[in-house]
């Protein structure tokens, strides 16, 4: 590549950069109030309670506790409000606090979550890049490269490989976008925490949770790998981290019937 064609992507990272940071340390100015309002919105909205999440926890901060490689979280898609209460399964407030980056970074679709001036202002604070599903190639690829160096940073980002909440109430594979697998192929070693949560009463996809729903969640850490290049680089690191989801989600319904006690799995 001539220097003539790589000089104009320079200041597009650096802009992108320091909007990152930006969005970054406003998030934390105002954690100690956003948190607990938060907290307190699902607690009398849903009034849902994870099961085991003093083990989900645990398994989370063993996993960050570790040498910083990029860790990208994975997760099926039931609700609107998933990445909240897989948020709150991670880690409480206070530690989320400590370690503001442990902080899952996330992706709402813009139609649902950003569409009025307000709304995008409470996205902006709560860690948000919204991003619109079958929208222009171009904004897409930079919230993607977004997502690269935030997670090249240290931080950490939540993902929907299904692009959207599952139309069947069950993890389709064969509807899996190619995101995650862009995120992947653009940092060696990156390693995916896979999440399945599911409340009791979950039957299929809905808005919301039921209210006072139990919350079951597993986890499973992978490091994906492939040999192959381009789109089948790209789609075979996708379809690896689909297949451990669908895994997990087989072991929740196998449980659920009492075929197996099923644990936490893939621990660090």
């Amino acid at each position: 590549m001539s220097r003539s064609e790589s000089i104009p992507a320079d200041p597009m990272r650096t802009r992108m950069a320091v909007r990152h940071r930006t969005q970054r340390a406003v998030g934390r100015l105002l954690a100690p109030f956003g948190f607990p309002l938060v907290s307190l919105f699902l607690r009398f909205r849903f009034g849902c309670r994870i099961e085991d999440i003093a083990k989900s926890r645990r398994f989370y901060r063993k996993v960050r506790s570790e040498p910083r490689v990029p860790l990208l979280i994975c997760a099926n898609h039931l609700t609107l409000v998933d990445s909240f209460f897989i948020a709150q399964a991670l880690s409480s407030n206070w530690r989320f606090m400590l370690d503001f980056d442990s902080l899952p970074w996330n992706t709402p679709e813009e139609r649902n979550f950003a569409a009025t001036a307000w709304n995008r202002v409470l996205v902006y604070v709560a860690k948000c890049i919204p991003i619109r599903r079958g929208g222009q190639r171009e904004d897409i690829k930079q919230v993607l490269e977004r997502i690269v160096h935030l997670l090249s940073r240290g931080e950490v980002a939540v993902l929907f490989p299904e692009g959207g909440r599952s139309r069947s109430g069950r993890v389709e594979a064969d509807t899996a976008g190619w995101g995650v697998g862009r995120v992947l192929a653009g940092l060696e070693g990156c390693r995916v925490l896979c999440v399945y949560m599911r409340g009791a009463a979950q039957a299929t996809w809905s808005a919301y949770p039921a209210r006072g729903d139990r919350l079951r969640v597993s986890l499973a850490l992978i490091e994906p790998k492939s040999d192959a290049r381009g789109v089948r680089r790209t789609r075979d690191l996708s379809l690896q981290v689909m297949g451990q989801l669908a895994q997990m989600e087989a072991e929740y319904f196998a449980q659920a019937a009492g075929q197996s006690p099923g644990e936490l799995g893939g621990q660090p």
